[in-house]
């Protein structure tokens, strides 16, 4: 056990000095395994408190769910990716992915797939190659 001053201390209405009666006595505080934790009290949420929990666990299960609709659709539409690397042109990327098709038409699906309005590209610009099938 440990001892602490205690005193015995009255307000006198506000921010005065407390008045201390007799002498400082001293007060064991338990220490160790003798020290007994105070009880847990349960937390409660606001009704807004509730709300914003709600809103952005939808958020999240949204974007999730979203994320995996993007990649199941790009899975199913037949799609992979070719990295530009420096000096490729698009023509070169056609003919290399697309060996079935004409170098024209192979550029066009390319630029069809990337939304692109011209056949210019940029080292590290990664495309999607349709897959013609």
């Amino acid at each position: 056990m440990s001892a602490a001053l205690a005193w015995d201390v009255e307000s006198l209405g506000g921010l005065e000095a407390p008045i201390v009666h007799g002498r400082p006595r001293l007060q064991l505080v338990p220490t160790g395994s003798e020290v007994v934790a105070p009880a847990l009290v349960p937390v409660r949420m606001t009704r807004a408190g509730r709300l914003v929990r709600t809103v952005v666990v939808t958020s999240i299960a949204l974007a999730i769910t979203w994320t995996l609709l993007g990649a199941l659709t790009a899975a199913a539409a037949g799609h992979h990716i070719a990295t530009v690397v420096p000096g490729q042109t698009l023509s070169q990327i056609a003919a290399r992915e697309l060996p079935a098709l004409p170098i024209r038409e192979g550029v066009a699906q390319i630029q069809l797939a990337n939304g692109l309005s011209s056949s210019e590209i940029h080292a590290g610009q990664v495309l999607q190659i349709p897959t013609i099938g």
